[in-house]
């Protein structure tokens, strides 16, 4: 997920769900029908990312007080949160209530907010660490109103490699400590710099040593430098860096673009991709993040959903 700096400022009625719905027509016949419910626990569940709905949020389209509504259209049970769309209002008692309804009203499961703009929790200056870390505090509380287990951070830091895993580590325990009373995970994705490098991220992990830190494995965020994202010796291998991340998973990120005649994304094995999820023991939520242009945002939900049905399927036989 790469934030834009808009911010979204006003309410405007959701358009017709016609759209949602035409979206199952698009899905490939090959998936289609292939997933019958199982009476028994399955391997992964599937949850939605807001940020794949994030055309229609900066085109005021729909509001964060629309997301629970919309997932649930599209037969979501769970939702992920972006702070970014909802930024001033962490400590609005009365909005956060307002949500917890709307997922009530339409029995879905909140699961965590995905936090940007509040500081390198890695900053080489102590004083913008700890402010980092700070900024990071009213999430905490949010997220623990919501119901949700985690806030997704960033390891965002400078300087060589060494000293951005021991800066970020820092500013990480700092923050999960504070986290713990309030039982939610702090957890890193791999968005860019070193944190997009798996060997990297796993270090930081070890040296932040907290059982309420991990990561969310991210399945295309593995540019090390988005302004050479042409240049291939600017990404790190998606299927090792997942491998590397996801003994200290706590969430899952399944980021889609495009989709072949039979549903089957471009740029990621989904089974390849999903085997190593379920080699690693994982079995808590899988968000869809669809970053596609080729098909709507709802259209390339509904995509994204059937591929990961299919392919739990498959590992389930």
């Amino acid at each position: 997920m790469m934030i834009p700096t808009d911010q979204l400022t006003r309410r405007s009625a959701l358009k017709s769900v016609g759209a949602s719905c035409a979206a199952s027509m698009l899905i490939p016949s090959t998936l289609l029908g292939s997933t019958p419910m199982s009476k028994s626990k399955p391997i992964f569940r599937i949850s939605l990312a807001q940020w794949s709905l994030h055309k229609l949020l900066f085109a005021n389209e729909m509001t964060t007080l629309d997301f629970a509504k919309e997932a649930r259209l599209m037969d979501f049970d769970a939702i992920e949160y972006v702070n970014s769309f909802f930024k001033d209002k962490a400590d609005d008692d009365a909005y956060l209530k307002q949500l917890n309804t709307q997922a009530s009203d339409h029995n879905i499961t909140q699961l965590l907010i995905m936090c940007d703009g509040e500081g390198n929790l890695g900053d080489p200056d102590p004083k913008a660490r700890t402010q980092a870390v700070e900024n990071h505090h009213k999430w905490v509380r949010a997220a623990k109103k919501l119901g949700c287990h985690s806030i997704r951070v960033n390891a965002a830091s400078s300087g060589s490699y060494e000293e951005q895993q021991k800066l970020a580590a820092d500013g990480l325990r700092k923050l999960s400590e504070f986290a713990q009373p309030h039982n939610i995970n702090v957890i890193v994705e791999n968005h860019g710099g070193y944190s997009s490098n798996g060997k990297w991220l796993a270090k930081v992990m070890q040296l932040v040593d907290h059982p309420n830190c991990g990561t969310l494995p991210d399945f295309g965020n593995f540019c090390m430098d988005w302004s050479k994202a042409d240049d291939p010796d600017a990404w790190y291998d998606r299927y090792q860096g997942v491998s590397e991340l996801m003994p200290y998973a706590k969430a899952v990120s399944a980021k889609s673009y495009d989709f072949d005649d039979d549903g089957h994304e471009t740029k990621t094995d989904y089974h390849r991709m999903l085997k190593i999820v379920q080699d690693a023991g994982y079995t808590g939520w899988v968000g869809v993040e669809y970053e596609g242009s080729n098909h709507s945002p709802r259209e390339g939900c509904t995509l994204t959903k059937a591929l990961l049905e299919h392919v739990r399927q498959e590992l389930s036989s």
